[in-house]
């Protein structure tokens, strides 16, 4: 048992040193939601109108109040957010409406259709909606191979159905909450110079 316990001691040790590259994670995820959210707020702001008409209708939109007010909000903490992400400044603020405006996706759009982001019916999550979708995939797929050049259109890749669940976005308030509770990290963002000068003790 000593020996075990030595060996899991020198094996942390090891593991320790890397401590210094540490800012390297909340980096990673900073990076990785940047183009994540600039994409999402750029394409609410280029066809804002349309945003505002989705946000607000009951029929085949969202149905919520204030359309116009919430499609703003939506857009700008996007935006903003991206940037601020990219900089590292005010990242633990900026990742609570962040979160928010995850969640409202959730429950408003991306709730109904289960877990999946993408159709699989190997997992663990698909549902009836899943099946659904790869049969009718199964089918456009025999219609390709026997009027299109099928070789020539998944030569870059398979064609797939996407379920729209819940998995993206909860991925997301993940990566964000990470960041609320360990911030932009050490070196290359301005949260971490800004506590250095301003909280000195």
């Amino acid at each position: 048992m000593g020996v075990i316990l030595k060996f899991g001691c020198w094996a942390q040790g090891i593991l320790d040193k890397f401590k210094s590259l540490d800012f390297l994670g909340p980096l990673a995820l900073r990076l990785y939601l940047v183009p994540v959210f600039w994409t999402a707020g750029s394409h609410k702001l280029e066809g804002f109108e349309d945003t505002v008409a989705w946000f607000g209708n009951t029929d085949w939109g969202l149905g919520l109040p204030f359309p116009t007010l919430m499609a703003s909000l939506a857009t700008g903490t996007e935006l903003l957010g991206a940037i601020l992400l990219l900089i590292g400044l005010g990242v633990r603020w900026i990742s609570i409406p962040l979160m928010i405006t995850m969640l409202v996706a959730i429950f408003t759009v991306h709730l109904p259709n289960g877990w999946q982001a993408v159709a699989d019916p190997m997992s663990a999550f698909a549902n009836e909606r899943v099946f659904g979708a790869i049969e009718r995939l199964d089918k456009a797929r025999e219609i390709l191979k026997e009027y299109g050049n099928y070789d020539w259109l998944t030569e870059n890749g398979n064609f797939i159905i996407s379920n729209n669940g819940v998995e993206w976005a909860v991925t997301y308030i993940i990566m964000l909450l990470v960041l609320f509770f360990i911030g932009s990290g050490k070196y290359v963002g301005f949260d971490y110079y800004i506590k250095k000068l301003a909280c000195k003790t």
